[in-house]
């Protein structure tokens, strides 16, 4: 569109628009996993249970952690956890683990979720699947936060065998200690 303004210029606007948005910083990423509190965040997808489990073990057996918390967003996968919850989880826990994304509202919300508990200051590893980087890519970068980086396993998860979630389970436990240790690459 192009006006003409009071002192005879013309303004031309860009149709598109522009957003324009702030970043937001990361929590400060751990010098080490030992004797830290691990929060489970458990958005009730089917197998979530068994992969958050699953990876917790796997982790405990490697990394000495001084509690582990589980947690299960009372309202499902597809809603952000509430703020009471997300508050209690940034009290009790120093790390968190949370899952799973696998579905298009319930990346965005594991990812929204994560970033609530980044910007409490605690460094959250949020578990998506390979269907879903894209999404994760654009939910992070609208939401301020692009260099959240997620945990990525193969998709699917809902229907796979206890051998496919116990190879997902390992994958999650290299990526996880990378995300709090920040050593994760972007996706």
């Amino acid at each position: 569109m192009m006006v003409k303004n009071d002192i005879g210029k013309y303004l031309i606007f860009n149709p598109c628009g522009e957003v324009s948005k702030n970043t937001r910083p990361l929590s400060t990423r751990k010098n080490r996993l030992s004797g830290q509190r691990l929060g489970i965040l458990d958005n009730s997808k089917w197998n979530a249970n068994k992969l958050l489990r699953g990876s917790a073990q796997e982790l405990s057996e490697i990394i000495e952690f001084s509690t582990i918390n589980y947690y299960v967003k009372p309202h499902g996968f597809s809603n952000d956890a509430p703020e009471q919850l997300l508050n209690q989880i940034a009290d009790e826990n120093d790390i968190v683990l949370t899952a799973i994304g696998d579905c298009g509202s319930c990346c965005s919300c594991c990812i929204r979720d994560a970033v609530s508990l980044e910007d409490r200051g605690i460094p959250s590893a949020a578990i998506i699947t390979t269907e879903f980087v894209n999404e994760t890519r654009l939910t992070r970068e609208a939401i301020g936060m692009p260099d959240l980086r997620p945990v990525v396993i193969e998709h699917p998860v809902s229907s796979i065998t206890d051998e496919e979630v116990n190879q997902r389970v390992q994958k999650i436990k290299v990526q996880a200690q990378e995300v709090w240790l920040g050593q994760r690459a972007d996706i």
